[in-house]
This record gives C-alpha cells, sequence and structure tokens, in this order.
C-alpha cells in the first residue's frame, strides 16, 4: 500500500489483483483537488489501469466535475440516447432503459468483453462510471489488462499480430440486440466503423496492448473471413485470461475509473435470471487516434471524431 500526503489531501492506493486494479481510500471527490493531488491520482491511473473509489456520494454536476481533472469531457455517448437529459455528458447505465432499447433483458449496455465505443476513430481515453442503486447480490464488473495479453505472447505470434489492422462496429462479429429494437436503429442509420490496429501503442506510457474485443471488433482485415475468425478467436481468448484480470464487487455511491486504452472490462452476465434494478452513470475523456507499432494511425471508414466539450 502506498500512501500519499499534502498539506491539504492524504490518501492511499492499495493494490487488488496481480496485473491490474487498485482502491483509493481517504479522499472525497466531493471537494476540489489540488493539481498535486491530480497528478498523482493520474499516475496511478497509468499504474494500476483501474482504480476504485467507495463511499463517494456524488451528484451528476459533482461526477462531471471530478471527471474533467482528467482531461476533456465528451457527450454521454455518440448515439444521443436521453436528448431531454440536462446533463449531456451522462450516460445513464439503467437496467430498465436498456431492456427496453435493446429488446432484450440487459443489465448493462455491454455485458461482454469490450473497450468503450472503440467503433469511434478515437476511443475515449478514460471512462467513469459511479454506482446509484446496486443489487445486493451480483453485478460486478471485470476488467483485463490488454497489456498483459499482449507482454505474454510469444515473440512469434507478436510479430504477427503487430502487423494487423481490425475493423471495429457496434456489436462486433455477432449483434447482442433484437431486430426492430432502439439499438438496431442506431446502429443502422448512424454507423460508426474504424479500421484500428492490432496491437495498440499507448500514447502515455508507450506499452503496447492488444486491441481487439468481441464486443467492437468485427474481422481482421486482408485475409479470408474464415482466417480472421480463427485469428479473432485465438485472441479474445488470450485477452480474456483470468490471470489479466480484476473483479470488483460494486457498492453504492463508488465510481471506478479506468483506463480505456489499455484494457477492457465486461458488465454483469450473472442477472438475467434475478428481479433486480441495476442503475449507474459514465462520463468519459475524450480520446486520442489509436497508433500501431508500425506508427500507422487508425481510419474511420463510417463516423466523425468524438471530441469533447471544454
Amino acid at each position: 500500500m502506498t500512501t500519499f500526503a499534502e498539506p491539504t489531501t492524504t490518501f492511499e492506493i492499495a493494490p487488488v489483483a496481480g496485473h491490474l486494479g487498485a482502491e483509493v481510500g481517504g479522499i472525497d471527490l466531493r471537494k476540489s483537488l489540488d493539481a498535486v493531488t491530480v497528478a498523482r491520482l493520474r499516475a496511478a491511473l497509468l499504474e494500476h489501469k483501474v482504480l476504485y473509489f467507495r463511499g463517494q456520494p456524488l451528484d451528476h454536476a459533482e461526477q462531471i466535475a471530478f471527471t474533467r481533472y482528467f482531461g476533456r469531457v465528451t457527450n454521454s455517448h455518440p448515439y444521443n440516447y436521453d436528448p431531454e437529459s440536462p446533463h449531456k455528458e451522462i450516460l445513464e447505465v439503467d437496467s430498465r432503459k436498456y431492456a427496453e432499447r435493446s429488446g432484450t433483458k440487459k443489465y448493462s449496455y455491454a455485458n461482454f468483453w469490450h473497450s468503450d465505443v472503440s467503433a469511434l476513430v478515437n476511443p475515449p481515453a478514460i471512462t467513469f462510471l459511479r454506482s446509484e442503486l446496486v443489487p445486493e447480490v451480483g453485478g460486478d464488473t471485470t476488467w483485463t489488462d490488454l497489456g498483459a495479453a499482449y507482454a505474454n505472447l510469444p515473440v512469434p505470434l507478436k510479430k504477427f499480430v503487430e502487423g494487423l489492422r481490425a475493423e471495429h462496429r457496434f456489436g462486433g462479429r455477432t449483434p447482442r440486440w433484437a431486430s426492430g429494437s432502439r439499438s438496431e436503429q442506431h446502429v443502422t442509420t448512424e454507423p460508426y466503423i474504424t479500421e484500428h490496429p492490432v496491437v495498440r501503442v499507448h500514447p502515455e506510457t508507450g506499452e503496447r496492448g492488444l486491441f481487439v474485443t468481441p464486443g467492437f471488433t468485427s474481422r481482421i482485415i486482408g485475409v479470408s473471413p474464415r482466417q480472421s475468425d480463427r485469428i479473432l478467436d485465438l485472441l479474445f481468448d488470450e485477452i480474456t485470461n483470468p490471470a489479466y484480470t480484476v473483479r470488483i464487487r460494486w457498492e453504492n455511491d463508488s465510481i471506478g475509473v479506468w483506463d480505456n486504452r489499455i484494457t477492457a472490462h465486461q458488465a454483469p452476465t450473472d442477472l438475467d435470471h434475478l428481479d433486480v434494478v441495476r442503475v449507474l452513470h459514465r462520463t468519459t475523456i475524450e480520446g486520442d487516434v489509436p497508433v500501431g507499432v508500425d506508427g500507422r494511425t487508425s481510419v474511420s471508414v463510417v463516423g466523425e471524431l468524438f471530441y469533447g466539450n471544454d
């Protein structure tokens, strides 16, 4: 455990799992944070990739203010799901609304492995998720370290995947919404499709990570569909290796913060048979355009950059 002390702020960082994840204690995120504290929190995020804060009863405005310390806050989502909301930066993760939107019973926007909105040419850099109402049993979120997944590949396989590009779109290879649902209408009328490097270089740390997930990656560019599926099956198996993951139990009034450039996550898959409600609120920071090992950037096939508001 590491303790940082300043005249106005003291907080503790306790690692949770072997590769990623740490709990941060002794800090009140409703209060203004000095520059030193923000810098240390950001350094902790780069090191641990996922930070979790308990006992933080923030409202929407306070969550947005905390998010802003890390960069330019974006609108809630490329698809404006709640145009009447006075807080355009907040995406409400409400199990009841998702069930209505997708035409299926879902407890989160994406209860499958994904990095947030990687169909964009500049996916969010950092994601913040605040819990308002979570079930007493179940509903955990699991994150995986995409850097560890790449680092533990054999050298010949590293060399092979470093030269690959992949297409990302909503739904990946297997769309997960009902025919005629609002989700299908959004994706059909406002498509976002991007060609990303399979191995992404982190813009701040230089770490290399596998940038593919079942939630968004639809195919490998330049190979046959059969070959693409086999390559993706191999890579998906690597990134979801339990050895590279951390699973955190949600409590009401908690906040999870993760580096979306080097992690993927999975929302709960254990609630569909239960009659419970799950409500959280998400904000995101504007991201950069990913760069591969060869220096080539991602290319938008359909869709514009997703800018912040500040």
